[in-house]
C-alpha cells in the first residue's frame, strides 16, 4: 500500500474509528489512488463474506445467546461450586472451572466474561474479594472461551488458511486446560491475600450428583457439535446450526426457561455481533487482495526465509509482534490481515499448521487483557465500576501465567498436535 494510505489508516485508527471501517477508508483511498474501479471495494467486501463455512460464526454466535439466555449459566456455576468449591480459594476456582464448561458453549471471550462477570463480581465480592480483583479474574478467564471448542475464531482461521475446523478445535483444547489450570494456580497464589480466606464444606456425593444431572443439557451441545464435526457426520456450519436447534428445544421446551417474546431481542443482538465480526473480515479481505496484488506476501515470505533460518526464532518473532499487535488492534482483525501473511511462512519454515494455528488464535485473543484495546478489560470494568487502572493492578500475576503457557505452546508442539493426530488429522 502507498505511504498515504497507510499514513490514513494509521491516522484513523488512532483516533478511536472501528477497525472495520479504518480498513475500508484506507483501502477505498488507496484504490483511487491507484486509478482503479470504485466497483472493486464492494466487489472484494463481498467476496470477503461469499462463503458457505463462514455461516457458522452467527449460527455459533446465536446459539451461544440462546443457551445463555436459557438460564443455564446457573446449571454450570451449581456444577463448578460441586466440583471445586470447598477447596482454598474456591470461589476463584469456581469461577474458572464455570469459565471452561461455558466456552464449550459460546465460543467467545466476551460473551464469556459478560455472562459470568454478571454472577462473580458481584458473588466475589460478597465472599470478601476485592472487587478489581474479581474483576480481573473474570477478563483472564475470558480467554479460555476462544481456546476450547468450539472456538469462533478458530472456526475464522480456518477460513482464511482452509484448515479442519475439527483439527483446530481439538489442536486448542490442550492449551485451554493448560491455561485454565495455570490460571487456577495463580489465583491460589494471590486470592487470600486479596480477601479469599473462607473455606466451604465439601458438598455431599448426592449434591454432586444432583448438579451433574443439571448439567448434562448444557454440556450436551459441545458434545454433539465436536462429536458431530470429528465424527464426519456434519460440517462446521451444519454443526452450528444443530446447535441453534438444540438451545431452542431446550429453552422453549425442556427447560422451559426461554421465552419466545425474548426471541427477537435475542437474534437482534445475535445480529449486531455477527455483522460486527463479518464486516471486519469482508473490510480486511480487501486489504489481502491489495497487498496479494503487491506481492508483499511473497517479497516478505523471501526476505524472511533470506534472514531466519530457525522454525523458533521465527515463532518468538511472530509472538513478539502479535503481543504488541493485540494490544492496538481487534484480534480477528489482526487474525484476517496478518495470517496470510504469516502462514505461509511458517509452511517453508516445516511449522506444522496446527500448531502455528494455536500459537497465532492464543496470542491474538492475549491481546483482549491488554491495554490499552483489551475488550476484556472494557467488559470486566463495565460490570465491576472501579476503573481501569485498578483492575490491570490485579491482573499481572495473570496475563504473565498466560504468557508462560503461550511459551509451551509455542515451544513444545505435541500440546498443539497430540489431540488432532490421535483423531488422525495430519496423517
Amino acid at each position: 500500500m502507498s505511504g498515504v494510505a497507510l499514513t490514513l489508516l494509521f491516522s484513523i485508527l488512532l483516533i478511536g474509528l472501528p477497525i472495520g471501517f479504518v480498513l475500508v477508508l484506507a483501502c477505498g483511498l488507496e484504490i483511487w489512488l491507484r486509478g482503479l474501479p470504485d466497483m472493486l471495494l464492494a466487489q472484494r467486501l463481498f467476496t470477503g463474506l461469499d462463503s458457505f463455512p463462514i455461516m457458522a460464526v452467527p449460527l455459533f454466535v446465536l446459539a451461544g445467546d440462546l443457551m445463555c439466555e436459557s438460564g443455564i449459566t446457573n446449571r454450570i456455576i451449581a456444577l463448578a461450586d460441586a466440583l471445586v468449591g470447598h477447596v482454598k480459594t474456591g470461589l476463584c476456582q469456581v469461577t474458572i472451572v464455570s469459565a471452561v464448561i461455558f466456552s464449550g458453549i459460546s465460543g467467545s471471550a466476551v460473551a464469556d466474561a459478560s455472562a459470568l462477570g454478571r454472577v462473580f463480581i458481584p458473588s466475589m465480592e460478597e465472599a470478601g474479594y476485592r472487587r478489581d480483583y474479581a474483576a480481573a479474574l473474570i477478563a483472564a478467564a475470558g480467554v479460555l472461551g476462544p481456546m476450547i471448542p468450539p472456538s469462533i475464531p478458530m472456526v475464522i482461521y480456518s477460513l482464511i488458511v482452509q484448515l479442519s475446523v475439527g483439527a483446530l478445535f481439538l489442536a486448542g483444547t490442550i492449551p485451554g486446560f493448560a491455561l485454565a489450570f495455570a490460571l487456577g494456580g495463580i489465583a491460589r497464589i494471590t486470592g487470600p491475600s486479596r480477601g479469599g480466606n473462607r473455606t466451604r464444606p465439601r458438598r455431599s456425593r448426592a449434591e454432586r450428583l444432583a448438579a451433574w444431572r443439571g448439567a448434562i443439557l448444557p454440556l450436551a451441545m459441545p458434545a454433539i457439535v465436536l462429536g458431530g464435526i470429528l465424527g464426519g457426520v456434519v460440517t462446521p456450519t451444519e454443526a452450528a446450526a444443530i446447535a441453534v436447534l438444540y438451545s431452542l428445544v431446550v429453552g422453549l421446551f425442556v427447560l422451559r426457561t426461554l421465552r419466545c417474546s425474548a426471541l427477537p431481542r435475542i437474534f437482534a443482538t445475535s445480529m449486531m455481533v455477527s455483522a460486527a465480526i463479518l464486516f471486519i473480515m469482508g473490510s480486511a479481505n480487501i486489504i489481502n487482495w491489495l497487498l496479494t496484488t503487491e506481492q508483499v506476501p511473497q517479497r516478505m515470505a523471501a526476505w524472511v526465509i533470506g534472514t531466519v533460518e530457525s522454525p523458533a526464532l521465527y515463532l518468538l518473532l511472530v509472538n513478539l509482534m502479535l503481543l504488541i499487535v493485540g494490544c492496538l488492534i481487534e484480534g480477528l482483525a489482526a487474525m484476517v490481515v496478518l495470517v496470510p501473511i504469516l502462514f505461509p511462512i511458517a509452511q517453508q519454515l516445516g511449522i506444522d499448521p496446527l500448531h502455528f494455528a494455536t500459537v497465532v488464535v492464543f496470542n491474538l485473543m492475549i491481546g483482549l487483557i491488554t491495554p490499552p484495546m483489551g475488550l476484556l478489560l472494557f467488559v470486566a470494568d463495565g460490570i465491576a465500576r472501579t476503573g481501569l487502572a485498578p483492575i490491570l493492578r490485579q491482573l499481572w500475576p495473570f496475563l504473565i501465567a498466560e504468557i508462560v503457557v503461550l511459551i509451551a505452546v509455542t515451544y513444545i508442539p505435541s500440546l498443539s498436535t497430540f489431540l488432532p493426530a490421535l483423531a488422525g488429522y495430519g496423517r
